[in-house]
């Protein structure tokens, strides 16, 4: 189908420009308090939700559970970010998937909270991971639909720092409550919900006509899944590298409070304080370098050497955390992390966008590239068993060194698979 004027790339192009203010702030809340909602269940109340469904067998009810809810993620990234590049509402393309985000994090809560077996428990951590998928489609479209490639570098940083800063929002607003499980689950959601409400009317999101709507058909949707990486080769390199990393956020997201428990003997009533605090070392060094090395990246032009770089360090990180033998130990590992973590979110995003196969039509392909980051979720409580098992003993049961020392590997393959990308410095 022909291509109208008013989807032209140049038309495009000249609506895109430098972000203002006031939209990178709310851009910035709305993801990070999506992300919040989402990694505060993930990182602390799903575990405390599982040590009270079944207090012996803990680990396996949330493995089975965050199993189930990056499923969720691994379908839903792809598939809402095609609809929402077809969506015909009058409202525009984005502006539906930030309301059905706020609804859907809100019913998830109301439903772990309800759980009292292991299946209700897995609804309702996919229906908070749908409901964050669904917001973190739209602002993550919002960035290409609104601000040119210039621009981007800082606008990036607020993406990457959406997870880091929302799990700091999350873990902070769960913390004040504790040992309130009900409060723990509805107060970073409410929070999220308000967030994505006040994006939603703040923001103007164009709607498109039947006409410049992309066209779709069976073989089109096969390839809702998949991006040719012999064809698009800089955005398969892309992805394998973001997977690799991710690889190792996930070892720690989502065991952090068993080894805090198990391993430095963290009281479980406060286990949410200590993360909060790890959290909180590890975002602010982050907020402190991702800007500046996202305007670096812009001004130098350049993208890869700082991602490089920041998995490296990435890498570093984890292995200094499967070597903490106290807390203090375990702080020092996480800020290395937070450094790494920091560049590598402020750059990371803005490569990406310069590979992306359809400039145009960008939400598809980059819910492919989301599941790069939500795919470890799911095969690392599918694999972190056998991990923990290696060289367990009575004293020792979980080997959680080997988890940690995995993932920091892996992150040098993420690290390493940048090299290869062509047509970005």
């Amino acid at each position: 189908m022909a291509r109208t004027l008013a989807t032209s790339p140049a038309a495009q192009q000249a609506t895109r420009g430098k972000p203002k203010l006031g939209f990178m702030i709310l851009l910035a809340f709305a993801i990070a308090s999506a992300n919040g909602a989402q990694l505060s269940n993930a990182i602390l109340t799903l575990s405390l939700k599982s040590s009270v469904i079944s207090s012996a067998a803990a680990t396996t009810v949330l493995s089975i559970a965050v199993g189930v809810g990056s499923i969720f993620a691994l379908v839903g990234y792809p598939v809402l970010g095609r609809l929402s590049d077809r969506t015909l509402s009058r409202f525009g393309r984005r502006k539906p998937y930030l309301l059905s985000g706020a609804v859907l994090i809100l019913l998830g809560a109301a439903v772990t909270l309800a759980a009292t077996g292991t299946a209700v428990l897995a609804a309702g951590y996919a229906l908070t991971t749908l409901g964050a998928v669904c917001a973190i489609v739209a602002c993550t479209a919002l960035v290409p639909d609104q601000i040119a490639p210039e621009f981007r570098g800082s606008a990036s940083a607020m993406l990457g720092l959406g997870a880091p800063l929302g799990a700091v929002l999350g873990l902070f607003l769960a913390q004040l409550v504790q040992p309130n499980l009900a409060a723990m689950l509805f107060l970073p959601a409410g929070v999220a919900a308000l967030a994505l409400v006040l994006l939603t009317f703040s923001i103007s999101d164009r709607a498109i006509s039947r006409e410049e709507r992309p066209s779709f058909s069976f073989a089109e949707f096969a390839g809702t899944f998949w991006v040719n990486p012999l064809r698009h080769q800089g955005f398969g390199w892309a992805w394998w590298s973001r997977l690799m990393i991710f690889f190792g956020v996930a070892a720690v997201n989502a065991y952090q409070a068993f080894y805090l428990i198990m391993v430095h003997h963290v009281d479980p009533a406060t286990v949410g304080t200590s993360i909060f605090v790890a959290t909180l070392i590890m975002t602010a060094i982050s907020m402190i370098f991702a800007p500046i090395f996202g305007k670096l990246s812009d001004k130098a032009g350049r993208r890869k050497p700082f991602v490089l770089g920041a998995a490296l360090v990435f890498a570093i990180g984890l292995g200094l955390v499967a070597m903490a033998t106290t807390y203090p130990m375990f702080l020092l590992a996480v800020a290395v992390i937070g450094l790494g973590q920091g560049v590598y979110f402020a750059v990371d995003y803005a490569l990406i966008m310069e590979v992306l196969p359809d400039q145009d039509n960008p939400a598809k392909d980059l819910g492919i590239m989301n599941l790069a980051s939500s795919l470890p979720s799911s095969l690392v409580p599918a694999v972190a068993p056998a991990l923990l098992l290696i060289g367990a003993s009575a004293t020792n049961p979980q080997n959680f060194t080997a988890l940690f020392l995995a993932g920091a590997a892996c992150a040098v393959v993420g690290a390493l698979v940048v090299l290869p990308i062509k047509g970005v410095k």
